[in-house]
Order: C-alpha cells, then structure tokens, then sequence
C-alpha cells in the first residue's frame, strides 16, 4: 500500500515506518521541511493529497518537553500542532478525487478520567474534564470524516516505550545512577505500550479491512501503577529504585496542569484492540523493559 504518514520523523513515526516498510509498503512522509520521500504541510495545503491508499497522523508538539513552560503560547502550539494538521489531512482526504481506503489518527488516554479505581475501556465516557481531556476531544472531532467512503480509526495511546525516546529516554540516566523511583505517590495507574507494539496496532488497522472506530493503544498488562513501572524498571536495570520523585518538583517543572499527566493515571483496557485480534509482542512489562535497556 501507499501509506502517507503526518508527523512521521519522529519517535513514533521511526518505528511505524520502519515497520511499514519491512511488510513491503511506501511510505511518504508530511513533515515541515521538505526532502526525499516527503511532502511539506504547505505543499498539502495547496496540491491536495497525494495518491495513497491509506493516510495516518502522528504529528504534535511534545506536551512533556520539560524545556518548554506550561504557559498559553505552548498550549496554543500544543492545540494547534494537533488540531490544524488533523483537519488538514481530513480536508485534503474528503476533497481527494481518489480518497484512500483507511485514515488512521492516533491521540491518547488522557481522553479518560483519572482515578485509583475506574476502569476504562473503548466505550467508556470522558473527554471533558480538563485541558487534555478537551483536546483530545477537539481533536477527533477533527479527523471525522463525513460518509464511509474511507474506514476512519482512532488509537488513544498509553506511555509509549522504547529504544532511543519517549518516556524511558528521560528516565534511564537517574534509574541506572539508583535514583530512579515512583513519580509522586506512585499509586497512579500508567497505562504503557511498547513502541512495537503501537506501531503494530497501526499496521494492523492500516491492513484488517474489519477495524474501525476507536482502539485503546495499550497493553493488556496495563493495570500497573507508577511505583510497579519504577520497582520493573529498577529491577531489569539491577539498580534499586525506591527514591520517589516528590509531587511538588513534579509540579514545579511541568507546572500544576501538566504534571496531572505524570501524578495521576488511568486504568486503561485494549478490548476492543484485542477483540480485532491483534496480537501483542509485548503484553507484559517486565519483557518489554528488557528489550528496551538490552
């Protein structure tokens, strides 16, 4: 297939690419700068879609980029890297005289409450309680399309993990000094997913005509809380990791809203993601952080 990825330079769209890739199919990216096997916004913008048989979004800024201060512009960039490249990759598919069989869009479980007892799966309700909450609302509102010409998915994804990125990139220096531990009271849920894993997800609704609607981009095993993920990560690392990152240096880097994302969690459950008969690679935890610091 001609698969044509919006956001794809980055720590996720590596992997999905590569992935795509190996299983035989072409992939062009849309990124900001132009180069080999790729299109600008700009140039989407004003030519229109190019042919391709299945269209993906990846593209946002970093919300937990700890250079950056919770202050409006970065809101506004963090609203607007989302929402004005999904409704431009959902416009130039509806104007399409060819449009591509599959539109895939990935958010994330921040669609979901957080609570210490509640459990979510892809029916349940959310989306408006707070700042990201919102946005993810906003944000597949934008990616609907109007008929059923083109199969439309959208994956809320967990805390991605993997070589080289994501979350474990910022971790592993303190966890391999022994400093590492649970974030806060480290009771929160942390829904997680390995990198393999979400990029095969997407494969598989990019290639299984039966998968629609909404899939929860986590793993099975996701019922653990922060202080499991910090004891597992100690552990594959051989480093003692009980040091816990105290709430208010949470608070003071990433800013009261922000730091929700990292003190409190979601108990996430794929069914639907498993229903469509994926297979995970990595269902547990303690398997995926051995490939990971290996």
């Amino acid at each position: 297939m001609r698969v044509l990825v919006g956001g794809g330079t980055g720590f996720i769209g590596t992997a999905l690419r590569q992935l795509l890739k190996a299983k035989g199919h072409e992939v062009t990216l849309v990124s900001r700068k132009p180069g080999p096997g790729r299109i600008t916004w700009d140039e989407l913008a004003t030519s229109g879609l190019p042919r391709c048989d299945a269209a993906i979004n990846l593209a946002g800024e970093n919300i937990l980029n700890p250079l950056r201060r919770w202050n409006e512009a970065f809101q506004k960039e963090v609203l607007s890297s989302r929402l004005e490249t999904t409704d431009l990759l959902a416009k130039a598919i509806t104007k399409a005289p060819q449009p591509p069989q599959t539109w895939i869009l990935v958010t994330g479980v921040g669609y979901y409450k957080p609570s210490l007892t509640a459990e979510y799966d892809e029916d349940s309700p959310g989306g408006d309680f707070d700042f990201f909450s919102n946005l993810v609302t906003k944000w597949e509102a934008a990616a609907r399309l109007p008929g059923d010409s083109t199969r439309q998915v959208v994956v809320r994804s967990g805390v991605v993990l993997g070589r080289g990125g994501g979350a474990i990139g910022h971790m592993l220096l303190p966890f391999r000094l022994g400093l590492g531990g649970p974030i806060g009271s480290g009771q929160q849920f942390f829904p997680w997913i390995h990198i393999g894993d979400l990029a095969g997800i997407l494969a598989h609704a990019l290639e299984a005509s039966h998968v629609q609607g909404i899939l929860n981009g986590v793993a099975p095993a996701s019922t653990t809380t922060n202080a499991e993920f910090a004891q597992a990560l100690g552990t594959v690392l051989g480093r003692p990791a009980f040091i816990p990152l105290p709430s208010i240096v949470v608070q003071a880097v990433f800013g009261q809203e922000r730091a929700i994302m990292l003190l409190e969690g979601q108990k996430v459950i794929p069914r639907r993601t498993l229903a469509t008969g994926y297979q995970y690679s990595f269902p547990e935890l303690g398997a995926a952080l051995k490939e990971i610091v290996s």
